[in-house]
């Protein structure tokens, strides 16, 4: 018989108003996490993007907090602006079913919102800059908060948000209760973590990638700018659905766009540099289906959660094994199946092939396309499979959704240069600059 939220101790009052979402039964780390959240205890918890993670400490949060308690009474600290958007749309419902607030601070809107807001909210959601930003105008007090959510710690060290949010949780009582989610628990993030905790109960849930739900294929190019190319072809296909690309920087992000809107594929950036309205839009557009592809930088796609995404693209490989996961569990969820595709170079095969071997994919990395195609350095820089590209002959159907190719008009000459929409990885982390306070 499987485990119900109520045999993890959540009250009927919410576990009512999960099963309203058609949520009855708990994910793997939530079955880990929630019983040792409302017994108290501090919680270190290893689990990658889209594992349920947010619920694991949301449910347990909204049982824990009165009505009546003095606010804000619980922080979740997150590091951007979307994952702490989608923080406050999962557990909005279950907390009105408990009569608490839930509010979310972060930069890029106005404040002055946000000023009349926080103060109200039992459970405050925040990004660590803006949340700064008000306590530095007296706008906000922590000193009631009895819980406190770090959020994808990892990513917040990664960003650079370390002193901030050092100078928060010193605002913080020492006597709170801590969760601590990050997707390693590892070198930094682990010091970090036995720093803000005590004797915390540690859960780790990191599955293997799944071959049942997702299919993983490789595809080597000898050259940046052929990566174009394999990228409309990934897109003509009649089986995609939304399909989120991946790039390594801002920059690669908004001259892929350009690339695919000249070969007439509409897409959208999301990246650091957009403004929090045309990360909104963009992500809107995408979740409706008015666009099908998203092309992302890793700290912009952070923490989001949008359904019946069918591809993902690695068009810059991966700097890791967590990252690939990271960026492929994006799609084959809920029982749905997706593909996950990743481009790479001759001179990233050794580095990736010892990521696929990590992952368990060692296999379908040695069958991948175009690997007799060996160094670029030794390619044409256009030919695959013994074809020219620049010579390849497509149809010229709109491709703004997807839709394949008609391949009885006319061809359409090929540019003979397409140059690629970002630096490829893996390369060696750097250590970032200190996080921006606008996040």
């Amino acid at each position: 018989m499987s485990t119900t939220f109520a045999d993890l101790g959540v009250s009927n009052t919410v576990a009512t108003a999960l099963a309203k979402r058609g949520i009855k039964s708990p994910f793997p780390v939530q079955q880990l996490v929630i019983q040792d959240v409302l017994d108290g205890n501090d919680v270190l918890v290893q689990s990658p993007t889209g594992s349920g993670k947010t619920l694991a400490f949301g449910v347990p949060l909204v049982d824990l907090i009165a009505a009546d308690a003095r606010r804000p009474a619980a922080l979740v600290l997150a590091p951007t602006r979307e994952l702490a958007r989608q923080i406050v749309d999962e557990l909005e419902m279950i907390a009105r079913a408990r009569a608490l607030k839930v509010e979310v601070v972060y930069g890029g809107v106005g404040m002055e919102p946000q000023i009349r807001k926080a103060p109200k909210a039992h459970i405050l959601v925040a990004t660590p800059g803006r949340l700064e930003d008000l306590i530095q105008r007296r706008a906000l007090t922590l000193k009631n908060i009895q819980t406190l959510v770090l959020d994808e710690a990892d990513r917040m060290l990664d960003m650079g948000f370390k002193p901030a949010v050092d100078r928060i949780v010193a605002q913080v009582p020492r006597d709170r209760q801590t969760l601590f989610f990050s997707a390693t628990l590892e070198g930094e993030a682990g010091d970090l973590a036995a720093t803000y905790t005590r004797d915390a109960r540690r859960h780790v849930n990191a599955p293997v990638v799944e071959r049942a739900a997702i299919t993983h294929r490789f595809v080597q190019t000898p050259s940046q700018a052929a990566k174009v190319d394999e990228l409309i072809d990934e897109l003509d296909s009649h089986e995609r659905g939304r399909t989120l690309v991946f790039v390594r920087t801002k920059r690669g992000c908004d001259r892929l766009v350009k690339k695919l809107a000249q070969r007439d594929v509409v897409s959208v950036a999301m990246h650091g540099d957009k403004s929090q309205s045309q990360r909104q839009k963009a992500l809107a557009r995408f979740e409706r289906g008015q666009v099908t592809v998203l092309i992302a930088t890793d700290v912009a796609a952070r923490g989001i959660d949008v359904s019946e995404i069918t591809h993902v693209i690695n068009f810059d490989a991966p700097e890791d094994a967590d990252t690939y996961t990271h960026r492929t569990g994006r799609t084959g969820r809920a029982g749905a199946t997706g593909e996950a595709v990743t481009f790479i170079l001759g001179d990233q095969v050794h580095d990736l092939r010892r990521m696929a071997a990590d992952l368990r994919l060692v296999q379908e990395f040695d069958t991948r396309k175009g690997a007799e195609l060996g160094s670029p350095s030794g390619g044409n820089g256009g030919n695959r499979g013994g074809g020219n590209r620049g010579g390849d002959n497509r149809g010229g159907g709109n491709r703004n959704h997807g839709g394949g190719r008609n391949r009885n008009q006319q061809p359409r000459a090929r540019k003979a240069k397409q140059g690629g929409g970002g630096s490829t990885g893996p390369k060696r982390k750097r250590r970032p600059k200190q996080g921006s306070r606008s996040s």
